[in-house]
């Protein structure tokens, strides 16, 4: 399966990528209804560098434990969940130049989800619609934070920092 979400960002791909290597990044991207604890940040984009949460689903506790495979500074870097909820996960996140202050950050997600086609049958549309919440609000907070660089390095006034919209 695949899942893949757009935003076009008013800030450049350096600022973009650079949100994305900020040692407070993870733990600004976790959305409020996630119960999730970082156990072991990233220390870094690299390749190997793992990371691991523990996050609810309904009354269970799951580690995810993940493993960054891929990594071009300054436009992409990948993990894949090497222990977690789903059968199969790898992740890419590019940041693509549109122009000087203008870029579009693309999360493509492929993933298998557990139980093989049972799992497909009945899990499908409520993974698809998780997903889509989940990177809607790290979309949401990833404009905030570089757009609001972008008005502070122009010297202009930052742009309302309060938590996104929610969803």
């Amino acid at each position: 399966m695949r899942f893949v979400k757009e935003t076009r960002i008013a800030a450049s791909a350096e600022a973009v990528f650079a949100f994305h290597e900020r040692p407070d990044a993870l733990a600004l991207l976790q959305p409020p209804w996630q119960a999730a604890e970082i156990v072991q940040p990233p220390s870094s984009l690299a390749v190997g560098t793992r990371v691991v949460l523990r996050v609810r689903f309904g009354p269970f506790r799951r580690t995810i434990d993940a493993e960054h495979v891929a990594y071009e500074p300054g436009r992409m870097f990948a993990d894949r969940m090497v222990r977690g909820p789903f059968a199969s996960w790898l992740h890419r996140h590019v940041v693509t130049p549109i122009g000087p202050a203008e870029s579009l950050l693309t999360d493509d997600v492929e993933y298998e989800l557990p139980f093989g086609a049972v799992g497909r049958l009945l899990g499908a549309r409520l993974a698809e619609r998780e997903l889509e919440r989940l990177f809607e609000y790290r979309h949401a907070v990833t404009r905030r934070e570089c757009e609001r660089r972008t008005d502070d390095d122009r010297g202009g006034a930052a742009r309302d920092a309060g938590p996104p919209p929610a969803i």
